[in-house]
């Protein structure tokens, strides 16, 4: 597929992933939503990578759905654009074996505040913000935003900001937990970067196992997660990189992971 508008690119074992549409803040059309899930499961299928990198070019991340595509005469209904668009992004996300990393370059509204802390480790600009827009417009929050925020930063938090659109800046998002730094505008990207290279260079069938493990938790009761760790412990003491891990530690030098 070639692309229009994202940019995706391949550094070493990491893959960037760059929404491109900043004369319209980066919102999603239908078009976009192919190329990204098509880029996030081409980064999936490749042994190759070993972390994903997602964010956004201009002074948005995201400001959620194009709503010139949602309003016009022949354009799609909600729901059809929500089935398309928006649940096969939180899903296909969730499902990928490796880090999800986001960086949010800039204001991060509706769709695009739920898409970034859908990611398994979420950056985000000093000067980013995040919005819970729907309300603004009478709609209910989506893409796992009403799944995802609760858990994140309590009951309270979430209906606070989804009743009301507050914006939140992204120091008060690292706060409450929402996200997992908030970063220089500067040096973001770099920072977000340089963790992303940091996880590519280590473990990945390990990473994807505790991503399964965490994403289990929110559905497990305690027995049934404790035999989930045994059975996916099992399965890690297994591969190849538990055996280099073993033999770094035993030997007194660095290990070399190849993801396996």
């Amino acid at each position: 597929m070639k692309y229009y508008n994202i940019l995706h690119n391949t550094v070493n074992h990491i893959a960037e992933i760059k929404l491109n549409r900043p004369d319209v803040l980066n919102s999603f059309n239908f078009q976009m939503a192919d190329e990204v899930l098509h880029a996030l499961e081409k980064c999936n299928n490749d042994q190759n990578i070993r972390a994903i990198i997602l964010s956004g070019i201009g002074r948005a991340f995201c400001a959620g759905q194009d709503l010139e595509e949602a309003t016009k005469n022949d354009g799609p209904p909600i729901n059809e654009i929500i089935d398309h668009t928006y649940n096969p992004l939180v899903k296909k996300i969730k499902s990928i074996k490796k880090p999800v990393i986001c960086f949010v370059n800039g204001v991060a509204a509706g769709a695009g505040a739920n898409l970034a802390i859908c990611c398994d480790v979420t950056f985000a600009a000093k000067s980013a913000k995040f919005i819970q827009s729907f309300i603004n417009i009478g709609l209910v929050p989506d893409t796992g935003g009403t799944y995802y925020l609760p858990r994140i930063i309590g009951r309270q938090k979430a209906m606070g900001l989804m009743f009301s659109g507050e914006k939140i800046s992204s120091e008060d998002a690292e706060k409450i937990g929402m996200i997992y730094k908030s970063v220089e505008d500067e040096s973001g990207y770099d920072v977000t970067f340089s963790f992303a290279k940091k996880l590519s260079l280590m473990p990945t069938k390990s990473i994807g196992l505790i991503k399964t493990l965490l994403n289990k938790s929110y559905e497990n009761d305690l027995a049934n997660q404790l035999d989930l760790e045994k059975e996916l412990q099992t399965i890690a003491a297994s591969t190849k990189d538990y055996k280099e891990g073993v033999s770094a530690f035993l030997n007194k030098r660095s290990p070399n992971y190849i993801g396996d």
